[in-house]
Parts: C-alpha cells; sequence; structure tokens
C-alpha cells in the first residue's frame, strides 16, 4: 500500500529533510516546458497584413504541458513579430531561461515595420521576469538551446548563425559563423548536442554545423531540401529530423500569383553522419511548421492551406490543415488530416507524444490535439492568448 502524502511529509520533516526537497517529493509530475511568443501589433485580416491602433503589447507565453490541458505559468512582455519562421523562442531544459527572436515594432507614422537586430534573454527564475537584450548586428530569425544547457543557437537574416555560449542566465554571442549571403530560418540541435541544422531558407538545402573542440564550426555538408527550408524539428531518439519546406510563398520578394500549391516536408536520418534526405513528404500548402514526436514514431505538419490568401483567390480555403504521419522503417505515411485554425504558426508535441499543441494566429489561440486510437483528434480544448500566437518551442528533450 502507498505511504499517504501527509505521513511521508511527517516522515521527511522529522528527518530534517529541506523544505524545497519536501515539495519535490510530493510533485506528481516534472514539468513540460514550452514556450509561445506572441505579435501583439498586427493582425491579419481576410489574407491582409494590418496593424491596427493602439497596438496591443507582444508577450511569452509560459506554458506546463506535463498536465493536459497545459497550465500557463506566465506571461512577460517582450518583442516579438510574426515575420519568419515559427521558432523565434525558446526555453531551457530546466525552465529557468528563456530566449526570444525575431523583435518587431510598426512605425505608423512611416507605415513600415522595424526589423530589430537584438535577442532577448528572459531569466524567468525572478519574480517577475527580467528582459534583458543581446545585440546580433542582423535581425534574428529563429533561437535553439541544446539539451545540456550549455549552448544556444541563433539564425540571421544575414546569412549566419550566432553560437551563444549559455551560463546559468548569462548569454554570451561566440562571433558569427556564415552559411551563406541570404537568410536563414529555422534551426535546432541534434540529440547528443554535437551538430546543429540550420535552414538555408533562401539558398535551399540544410547546413551542418559541427561541435568540435568547444568550437561551432560548418561542416561543409548540406541536406536536400523542398523550396524554402523552413521550421526544423529533432527527435529524442537520436535518429530523424523533420524540415518544412514553405516553396515559393517562402522566399525573398516573390512577386508571381500563389494559388495553393502542394509543398513538402523533408525526413532526415541523422542517426549517422553525413546526415542524410530520405523521404520527400507531400503536404498542403506552406507547412509553416512540422513537429516530431520526441520518440520518433510520429510526424506532424501544420499547413497554412490558402488560410492566408485573399478570398477571391482560387486556392483560398477558410481554415489550415494538421496532417499525420506515422514513421515506421525509415518511411512515413499518412494517417489522417484535421482542421486547424487560419494562418496558423507554430506547433510541437508534448514530452509523452500523446498531445499537439497548434498557434491560431487570427483566433488568438492555442489549439489542442490528442493522438487517440492512432489518429489525430481535434479535442476542440483552446488556451487563450493576449497577441497573436507567433512562435511556439518546447524544452529541449
Amino acid at each position: 500500500m502507498p505511504i499517504a502524502p501527509y505521513l511521508l511529509r511527517n516522515t521527511l520533516k522529522a528527518l530534517g529533510v529541506p523544505a524545497l526537497l519536501l515539495l519535490a517529493s510530493h510533485a506528481v509530475h516534472a514539468a513540460d516546458w514550452i514556450v509561445s511568443s506572441n505579435d501583439g501589433k498586427y493582425q491579419r485580416v481576410q489574407g491582409r497584413d494590418t496593424y491596427p491602433e493602439p497596438a496591443r503589447p507582444d508577450s511569452l507565453t509560459v506554458l506546463d504541458a506535463s498536465v493536459f490541458p497545459p497550465r500557463v505559468a506566465q506571461t512577460v512582455p517582450v518583442e516579438n513579430g510574426i515575420q519568419g519562421p515559427p521558432q523565434a523562442a525558446a526555453i531551457s531544459h530546466d525552465g529557468k531561461l528563456a530566449l526570444v527572436a525575431a523583435p518587431t515594432r510598426y512605425d505608423h507614422g512611416a507605415q513600415t515595420l522595424v526589423l530589430d537586430t537584438f535577442l532577448q534573454v528572459v531569466d524567468l527564475s525572478t519574480q517577475p521576469a527580467t528582459v534583458s537584450r543581446v545585440d546580433l548586428g542582423s535581425h534574428p530569425q529563429a533561437v535553439a538551446f541544446d539539451r545540456s544547457g550549455q549552448w544556444g543557437m541563433v539564425t540571421c537574416v544575414d546569412g549566419g548563425v550566432r553560437p551563444l555560449r549559455i551560463e546559468g542566465n548569462k548569454v554570451t554571442v561566440l562571433g558569427s559563423i556564415k552559411l551563406g549571403e541570404k537568410r536563414l530560418a529555422g534551426v535546432a540541435f541534434t540529440h547528443d548536442g554535437q551538430h546543429v541544422l540550420a535552414s538555408l531558407r533562401d539558398e535551399q538545402g540544410l547546413a551542418v554545423l559541427d561541435l568540435k573542440n568547444g568550437q561551432w564550426l560548418d561542416s561543409g555538408d548540406r541536406v536536400s531540401t523542398g523550396v524554402a527550408p523552413y521550421t526544423v524539428d529533432v527527435s529524442s531518439d537520436g535518429h530523424w529530423a523533420v524540415v518544412s519546406n514553405v516553396g515559393l510563398a517562402g522566399l525573398a520578394g516573390y512577386k508571381g500569383r500563389l494559388a495553393g500549391d502542394a509543398d513538402s516536408v523533408t525526413l532526415i536520418d541523422v542517426s549517422k553522419t553525413p546526415f542524410r534526405a530520405v523521404q520527400q513528404i507531400t503536404v498542403p500548402s506552406v507547412p509553416e511548421a512540422v513537429a516530431i514526436s520526441p520518440d520518433g514514431h510520429w510526424i506532424a505538419a501544420q499547413s497554412i492551406d490558402g488560410s492566408n490568401l485573399l478570398p477571391d483567390n482560387p486556392g483560398f480555403r477558410p481554415q489550415g490543415r494538421v496532417t499525420l504521419f506515422k514513421l515506421e522503417h525509415g518511411h512515413a505515411e499518412k494517417v489522417n488530416d484535421v482542421a486547424d485554425g487560419n494562418s496558423s504558426q507554430g506547433m510541437v508535441f508534448s514530452a509523452d507524444g500523446k498531445h499537439l499543441i497548434v498557434q491560431f494566429n487570427v483566433e488568438k489561440q492555442l489549439g489542442l490535439y490528442s493522438l487517440q486510437g492512432g489518429r489525430l483528434v481535434d479535442t476542440h480544448q483552446r488556451i487563450k492568448i493576449d497577441g497573436g500566437p507567433s512562435s511556439l518551442r518546447s524544452a529541449p528533450r
């Protein structure tokens, strides 16, 4: 018979166990930290970008997904924008530090969006949380932590990545590594922390960086992807990575009309070097986000699927789609898909792989989905967010 909680507490007190350990002994769940950065000033209206006045503040929402539905732990004012891959926020494995990129402001007088060049460091160990800034010299896009908590990585629009040394709440930028001449997008560490995958958004493919003798270096290896590689995710079993390819819609300055063409997700074997693309998976248009379950058994793609287009466009649809694939024997097969929000953004699995969290940007909500009987199901539960959610990441697993 299990010991009653009150009896366990009294026994530990009698033994002189510190109060903090008492709390830990009584904890049922380890936290599953997830952060959502939210663009308050931007609103998509029938496919058009608008910046209504007065502007709502941008914010960072900290979630604990060890329970379902996830619990909102706190909300912190930051500067953030929807422009760019939905990986512009990250949280450390212990939930004490967050990084927020893609800082933007809207100048109503000039009717111009201003892209700032700093990374925001959010110390979540204080109450209230404190935010400091580190200048990068270029507008940052995606950001990631490694599992050890010692390293971070930021991609920028100048074609370079900025390695970060993490020491407690101190973040140091270790120069810049040039990977290309144009914009980079998503970024992720491999599970062993020895490599980084960075999307070459405008020049195509995935760049691989290696950690050697305490320094990050461009390995020179490139992995084939579809057009405009964007979001990157890696499984915790050390075997797989996935990258979403948003197609012509994701290229800088593209002027042609788009009508909701099919796009792709690339499945990559990262179990041995050199890394190798093994499958190009067809998905609906503009897969803004892709996620792979920690155990490597499931892949989910969140596709805008024409919900970002003007209503008179032949490819217009009122909602996007979330598509579930089962990964077996190195090959992904479609299981089913369900509707999601309008112009949705980021997406992550819960740590146990049983749930998906999707950012509904226009609706200012997080949509909650579950895997039930091997299929994806919309629970119709929602978490209201103060602003349009624009980036979503979990702590390294």
